[in-house]
């Protein structure tokens, strides 16, 4: 069975991992995607306990399967949101944007599993040595904040350096890129991009049809010169905020430029003044489907590679 060591440990059928995105992963997406025999995960983004609350009750609500949450660890509602969590005895964690050590313990007492994700393998390794049970190996390929090392490159890196579960996640939207992370040594996948385009995800319209019309050179990287790049697709608030870096613009002036474009993208539609985040994928994704069909497709098209390749062998 492709993918049976995290599909076991986590209970899920397939081992896809949606991935967690601000705005637009709330329990509509996230049972959908449990529904589908994947792994549903909430995006909590700066989003406040309260929220993530109903979130979680609506989705157990929705699915009796296994589902997660990711916490952002900069925002300033993560304590309460790790107490959320642990009240409501969430199956799944995963972590970005900072070390998760000091919820290790706490997650784990109430038998919650602990996936962070990690763009190097200096911080796999610190990162395992504190107890995590698995770890999501996210290339530059990605939409939304990104690292420096591409998947093909960091997967096998970081498989080699630790023992727990790897899942890799960038630029996989498809059959062909589960198969390949599986031959590069990873558990399972994190796919982001295509499930915006799932009829179940709430992004506006206009935002799913841009994902939709992308090409293989339609995204670009912003906000390097802050320290934190976000990969996003070609427009004009993109091409503005590039030209503020080239011109040496202070952090707190780009910062102060970007904020609230990405639900005005997201959310609203804007697609010239918001922030499109979108990984290199996009141009792989060709329709809106629901969920489950999504999944189905991706696991039809990695078997039907499985068995070509048998042959071969």
């Amino acid at each position: 069975m492709l993918g049976e060591r995290i599909c076991e440990m986590l209970k899920i059928e397939y081992p896809i991992f949606q991935g967690a995105m601000a705005w637009i992963s709330p329990a509509s997406l996230v049972a959908a995607v449990s529904e589908g025999g994947g792994l549903g995960i909430i995006g909590t983004g700066h989003a406040p306990a309260d929220w993530l609350r109903e979130q979680v009750r609506e989705v157990k609500a929705r699915t009796g399967k296994p589902f997660g949450v990711n916490v952002m660890l900069l925002s300033p509602h993560v304590e309460d949101i790790m107490k959320v969590i642990v009240e409501e005895r969430v199956p799944l964690v995963t972590t970005g944007a900072g070390n998760p050590g000091k919820y290790v313990n706490l997650l784990k007492s109430v038998g919650c599993r602990i996936f962070p994700v990690v763009s190097s393998v200096a911080l796999a390794r610190r990162l395992e040595r504190l107890g995590v049970d698995g770890l999501v190996a996210e290339g530059m390929e990605s939409g939304g904040h990104v690292g420096d090392i591409t998947t093909m490159t960091l997967v096998p890196q970081v498989v080699d350096a630790v023992k727990v579960p790897v899942v890799a996640g960038g630029g996989i939207a498809d059959g062909r890129g589960l198969v390949a992370a599986l031959a590069l040594g990873a558990s399972g996948v994190q796919i982001g991009t295509r499930f915006i385009v799932a009829r179940e995800c709430p992004a506006h319209p206009d935002y799913k049809q841009a994902i939709i019309k992308a090409g293989d050179r339609d995204t670009l990287i912003t906000g390097n010169s802050t320290g934190h790049p976000v990969r996003v697709l070609k427009n004009r608030f993109a091409r503005e905020l590039q030209e503020m870096e080239k011109q040496g613009a202070s952090r707190e002036t780009i910062e102060r430029f970007g904020e609230g474009k990405y639900p005005a993208a997201a959310i609203h539609g804007d697609l010239d003044n918001g922030s499109i985040m979108a990984g290199q994928s996009a141009g792989l994704v060709k329709e809106e489907q629901p969920a489950a069909e999504i999944i189905r497709d991706i696991m039809l098209d990695a078997n039907r590679i499985v068995g070509q390749m048998s042959k071969w062998i």
